[in-house]
């Protein structure tokens, strides 16, 4: 179980965005950030496999991203179907881990005890769904033709406002995510595209170019409502909405059955989309 950070950006003390519509004058700006104290970020996920959680701070604006785990907290999840209880310790990597699996069905909730702060969470362990189909096609654009991955799933036409978090990796590191809701949903079939490399690799950036026999895998996992709302946020540069009560926190606790295929790129089998 790889539990994959979601945050692209440090998270900053006061996000700032200027407009100057002024023609023909300068001006140097001398932007100052506000010191704050740095808040928790706790990212847990409970799987079949077991559990694990991430506990880090922000980091300011003017700073390199500090991805230091904390270990000084005590962790515990609650089934509260059954009413177990599990302390969970952290292991050699700074992760709070156990390899109790989550019941689907079943309401859990993640009590995180720090510095005289306690935070916590429930949520509910979905289901896995089914990964239909997936396919590379050339699309063309006006500066090039880009290699467009797409992915077809299986979605419950019996339940409104289903949720899904879809992660691409290529060759095991991750190259990509998005939130999608059921609404574009047919049939009980939803549909991901995400635009990977411009057949012209020499004019793609360093970050999305994709070379002859990469493999790219897909993870899909069902999240709540409120899960999906935080990742959009995220999508927006944004720190999105509090999901843990108690003093302001960021971060989420999601359960569920991560599904996953793969396939290789090889951009000369590729056909172009009709």
């Amino acid at each position: 179980m790889k539990l994959t950070a979601v945050y692209k950006f440090c998270f900053v003390y006061f996000a700032l965005c200027i407009t100057l519509g002024l023609e023909g004058c300068s001006k140097d700006l001398d932007l100052k950030y506000h010191d704050i104290e740095p808040l928790t970020v706790i990212e847990a996920e409970l799987t079949p496999e077991g559990f694990r959680a991430s506990i880090t701070l922000t980091t300011p604006m003017d700073e390199p991203m500090n991805r230091t785990r904390l270990t000084d907290a005590l962790v515990t999840l609650r089934d509260l179907n059954s009413g177990d209880e599990f302390t969970v310790s952290p292991d050699e990597d700074g992760y709070f881990s156990n390899d109790i699996p989550g019941i689907e069905g079943h309401e859990y909730r993640l009590i995180v005890e720090r510095e005289g702060n306690v935070y916590e969470m429930e949520t509910t362990m979905y289901a896995s769904t089914e990964i239909l189909s997936m396919e590379f096609n050339w699309i063309n654009m006006p500066y090039d033709q880009v290699a467009v991955l797409q992915v077809q799933y299986a979605d419950n036409q019996g339940r409104d406002q289903e949720c899904y978090w879809v992660k691409v990796y290529r060759n095991g590191e991750i190259y990509s995510w998005q939130e999608q809701d059921d609404r574009g949903a047919i049939n009980g079939i939803a549909t991901f595209f995400s635009m990977t490399s411009r057949r012209d690799t020499d004019e793609e950036d360093d970050d999305q170019v994709l070379f002859d026999g990469d493999v790219m895998t897909v993870s899909i996992t069902q999240i709540s409502k409120e899960m999906h709302d935080y990742l959009e946020a995220l999508q927006n540069d944004s720190n999105g909405p509090a999901l843990f009560s108690g003093r302001r926190v960021l971060g989420y606790f999601i359960a569920s059955s991560p599904t996953s295929r793969s396939i290789t790129f090889h951009p000369d089998q590729i056909p172009e989309y009709k």
